[in-house]
């Protein structure tokens, strides 16, 4: 098969992370599995370990709050795919670590060079946050807009855009 950036985005619980587990067991072998969510407490603690779980041994999991792109890299000629799951957590990580839109920004179009260099194919699942209601305040719109801002970016590079709305995916740009 050859290389692909696929980018799939939808609300929460639309099917995105299945989806794109379900296309990386169908498709590939040496999966990689960049986690960007932290482990701040035990609820998260047990969702880290039910997902690694339900994925399998088949899949090595590197969890990488910050250096996305840096990771992409590394382990390219390791494996196939690299599913990085996702976006909108990473950037949370970013705003709550710098508060600069700009800095920000920089590490999306780092990590979109790194997916478009990278030998292996990218699966890059993201949240759409931006058709809900305005956030009531400052740092709740800044957010969204980053992630629609980020989500535009990675969207103008993927080869296929997908689009999950109740486990069905619609798709925007490409096929499967």
């Amino acid at each position: 098969m050859e290389k692909k950036i696929i980018f799939i985005t939808g609300g929460c619980r639309s099917g995105k992370s299945r989806y794109a587990l379900d296309y990386a067991n169908r498709h590939f072998s040496k999966k990689l599995y960049l986690a960007t969510g932290e482990v701040l407490d035990e609820e998260m603690a047990r969702r880290v370990e039910n997902h690694k779980k339900a994925r399998g041994p088949e899949w090595q999991t590197v969890e990488e709050p910050i250096k996305v792109a840096e990771k992409i890299s590394q382990y390219e000629d390791r494996t196939e795919v690299v599913l990085v799951d996702c976006l909108t957590l990473w950037l949370s990580n970013l705003l709550l670590r710098w508060d600069d839109e700009s800095k920000i920004m920089v590490e999306v179009d780092r990590l979109a060079a790194a997916a478009e260099e990278s030998r292996a194919t990218s699966i890059i699942v993201s949240n759409e946050v931006g058709m809900g209601i305005v956030p009531d305040n400052p740092l709740g719109r800044r957010f969204r807009d980053l992630s629609g801002m980020a989500n535009q970016k990675i969207a103008a590079t993927a080869d296929t855009v997908i689009y999950m709305v109740t486990g069905i995916p619609m798709f925007l740009r490409g096929s499967p």
